[in-house]
């Protein structure tokens, strides 16, 4: 893969950063479209955005340096060399989540109805963000012994010239399918008169942690962290996943009531 798509005079343009873009793009545009579709406040949806994203960008970069506590403590200057980079998805989703329900708490808002709007959205955006994984080499796979597998020449990251399995290919993946059946089950549940502002939200929760989980185990580098055997990542999504489950559970069991 090559992270340097291509230059613009002394600019370099990075996969990357573009897939990143993107990324934001592509959910930004869903946002609006699923706003005006369900009625919500366009500029309302556009300031919890705001929100979520500047909560889950600083929740990654916290998490990342607290799994890091030890490079920290061996240099304090890590903090400043790893400002630009090394961030933990989990710890980011969370924080985003945070920032959101807090929000509309704030402003008695109904978290459940834009958490359901907003994570058909996210899943898009994570979809195109591994893509830039893959471009860059970072959150490498496993050496693969069997195809399919990829080959990195020239990743900051990745070791290159070793058969690696594609897991960034295969998060990307998944996320543009759980983008597509949150869409989908959204819509069956309103149909079949079973929709509870916040199930959506939470069926994600589940489905994007499960996938994570075992996407772990073929991840290939160790910066992410470990907690005995389980990666970082893979307990947080135990965590993220039974919240969702519960919250889930709940909100169904009211609807019966």
């Amino acid at each position: 893969m090559k992270n340097e798509l291509f230059h613009l005079g002394p600019l370099t343009i990075y996969g990357y950063g573009t897939m990143i873009a993107l990324g934001i793009l592509a959910a930004c545009l869903m946002i609006s479209l699923r706003a005006k579709k369900e009625g919500a406040d366009e500029d309302m949806a556009f300031h919890l955005v705001i929100v979520s994203l500047t909560g889950g960008f600083l929740a990654a970069k916290l998490t990342y340096w607290i799994i890091n506590w030890q490079e920290i403590a061996a240099d304090p200057y890590f903090i400043v060399d790893t400002i630009q980079d090394g961030f933990v998805v989990m710890g980011g989703l969370a924080g985003g989540i945070a920032a959101c329900l807090a929000a509309c708490r704030r402003r008695n808002l109904s978290f459940g109805r834009y958490f359901d709007l907003f994570m058909p959205c996210v899943a898009l955006g994570q979809g195109f963000g591994r893509l830039g994984c893959l471009l860059a080499g970072c959150c490498y796979g496993k050496t693969a012994a069997h195809r399919p597998w990829i080959i990195f020449q020239d990743s900051p990251f990745a070791p290159d010239g070793i058969p690696l399995v594609p897991v960034q290919a295969y998060s990307s993946l998944l996320d543009f399918a759980n983008c597509a059946f949150l869409l989908l089950y959204g819509t069956w549940l309103k149909s079949r008169g079973r929709y509870v502002d916040g199930k959506v939200g939470c069926m994600y929760l589940m489905l994007y942690s499960t996938g994570r989980f075992f996407l772990e185990f073929l991840r290939g580098d160790i910066e992410r962290g470990f907690v005995s055997v389980l990666s970082t990542s893979q307990l947080l999504s135990l965590l993220a996943g039974g919240a969702g489950a519960a919250a889930y559970a709940v909100l169904t069991s009211a609807k019966t009531k």
